[in-house]
C-alpha cells in the first residue's frame, strides 16, 4: 500500500484540450523516465526535458515527482478497472474456469511495464485522488466477483463477503509480486498454482 504524503495532489486539473494534452505528455514522459532511469534519477527536470515542456509548465500541473507518480498510479488502477471482468459471467460453468478468468485478467493487467510497477509499489505515496481511486476500484472489483461467486453452485465458504475479500486481495497481491519483482517461476506455472489454490479454497473443506 502506498504511504501517505501531504504534497502529492496535482496542482491543476486541465479544462482545455491543449492543457490536457500537455498534462498527458508530462505523464507519458514521466513513465518513460522512471522506467529508464529509476525513481531517484527521475527528476522533474529530466521529465520536463523528455516531455518538451519548461520546468515552469510542469510545476503548473504537479508540485513534485511524487505527485506525478501518484497520478500514474491512478491511471494504472483506472485502466485495470476497465478490464472486461464481465468475462467471468461468460466463462464455462466450472468453478475452476471462472477463477482462471479472474487470475488471467489480473496477470494481463500487469504485463506492460514491470519496472514502473515496481517503482509504484516501492515509492508511491497517497494523494487524495489515489486514495479515492483505490477505494472505488476495490469496491467495484469485490462487488463484481461477489456477484459471480454468489450464483455459482460450487462455492462453499463460511462467509462469502470475507471469502471474496480474501480472494481478490490474494490474486492482486501475488500478481503484483509476479509482475514487479523477478520471480523464478513461469507465468503459466504461477497461473495454474494460483487457480488451483483459490478453487480449492472456494470449494469448501474436504471430507
Amino acid at each position: 500500500m502506498p504511504s501517505a504524503s501531504r504534497d502529492v495532489d496535482p496542482r491543476r486539473k486541465p479544462r482545455q484540450v491543449r492543457a490536457e494534452l500537455t498534462r498527458d505528455r508530462i505523464l507519458t514522459a514521466a513513465a518513460h523516465v522512471f522506467s529508464e532511469h529509476g525513481y531517484a534519477a527521475g527528476t522533474t527536470n529530466r521529465i520536463a526535458e523528455q516531455a518538451r515542456v519548461s520546468i515552469g509548465s510542469l510545476y503548473q500541473y504537479f508540485p513534485n515527482k511524487d505527485a506525478i507518480l501518484a497520478e500514474l498510479m491512478v491511471r494504472h488502477i483506472d485502466r485495470g478497472a476497465r478490464t472486461d471482468l464481465d468475462r467471468l459471467d461468460l466463462a464455462p460453468g466450472t468453478l475452476e474456469s471462472v477463477v482462471r478468468v479472474l487470475v488471467r485478467d489480473a496477470i494481463d493487467n500487469h504485463r506492460d511495464d514491470p519496472r514502473l510497477l515496481r517503482i509504484m509499489i516501492e515509492e508511491g505515496q497517497l494523494s487524495a485522488e489515489l486514495r479515492d481511486t483505490i477505494t472505488r476500484h476495490g469496491a467495484q472489483r469485490v462487488a463484481q466477483v461477489r456477484a459471480v461467486f454468489a450464483r455459482h453452485p460450487d462455492v462453499h465458504v463460511r462467509d462469502l463477503d470475507t471469502a471474496v475479500d480474501l480472494v481478490v486481495f490474494t490474486v492482486e497481491l501475488n500478481t503484483h509480486r509476479l509482475a514487479a519483482f523477478k520471480q523464478e517461476i513461469a507465468t503459466s506455472t504461477f497461473e495454474h498454482e494460483l487457480v488451483d489454490m483459490v478453487t480449492r479454497y472456494l470449494g469448501g473443506p474436504r471430507g
